[in-house]
């Protein structure tokens, strides 16, 4: 089935239910597409998909990628390329079907494998720290998402971007190690920063660290955006 042809409602089929895929899922069902399962292996991640996907079933891969018109791969990086190419291996993946990773670090060249069966291959990762909770859902909104995606079907991964609430920001595939690196050294320099400053204060008998700093790191990390030229929320 070409791109074209598609209705607006895909049925979605969620691999990996950590903090990311179950929340993904729960946007793409709050835009009107029907999610057909989630493959969920430890009790943890069963538990979240249930609060996060109520009543959706808990399937196999090969029964998961059987069912789904778009694939949502929310897995650890160090595992994508391995899955992708035992899915192929086992000829699981189906012609036109839409397979969408979320690895920061990686693009659509890691879909290799799988482009003999005729896949549409999407990498889109939101930058978004996620809690794998509700709260989430939420916080998509005005998120950007970094996009990647062959020309021809790069605008059905940035409508699948706007559908979840976020903005698109197109990647190129050469640039998407030095876009990984840049959000991980956000991520991990905010986290600890704040983790050693709470540290201190409780130290020094400083109840609720967190409060107050809360007022302090919001206010500087807002001037450091307004100064890298990003906008800030009012």
């Amino acid at each position: 089935m070409k791109p074209s042809e598609r209705s607006g409602r895909l049925g979605v089929g969620i691999i990996g239910a950590g903090r990311v895929g179950p929340v993904l899922g729960a946007a793409l069902a709050g835009a009107g597409h029907a999610i057909v399962g989630v493959a969920a292996i430890s009790e943890e991640s069963r538990e979240r998909a249930d609060a996060m996907l109520p009543g959706v079933p808990i399937l196999t891969i090969p029964e998961l990628v059987e069912r789904s018109e778009l694939v949502v791969l929310a897995v650890p990086a160090s595992e994508l390329p391995s899955l992708i190419a035992g899915l192929a291996e086992t000829s699981t993946w189906q012609m036109g079907q839409l397979v969408l990773h979320t690895a920061p670090g990686f693009g659509v060249d890691v879909f290799g494998p799988a482009r003999p069966s005729g896949i549409i291959p999407l990498a889109v990762h939101p930058a978004m720290s996620f809690t794998g909770t509700s709260v989430d859902v939420a916080r998509l909104a005005g998120t950007y998402f970094a996009v990647t995606a062959p020309t021809a079907v790069l605008p059905i991964a940035q409508a699948l971007v706007v559908e979840m609430g976020g903005e698109p920001v197109v990647v190129a595939e050469a640039d998407r190690a030095a876009y990984a690196e840049a959000i991980e050294t956000a991520t991990t320099f905010s986290s600890a920063i704040v983790e050693q400053a709470a540290g201190l204060l409780a130290e020094i008998g400083v109840e609720g660290p967190g409060r107050v700093l809360a007022p302090l790191v919001r206010s500087s990390v807002e001037n450091a955006l307004a100064r890298a030229g990003g906008s800030v929320p009012g």
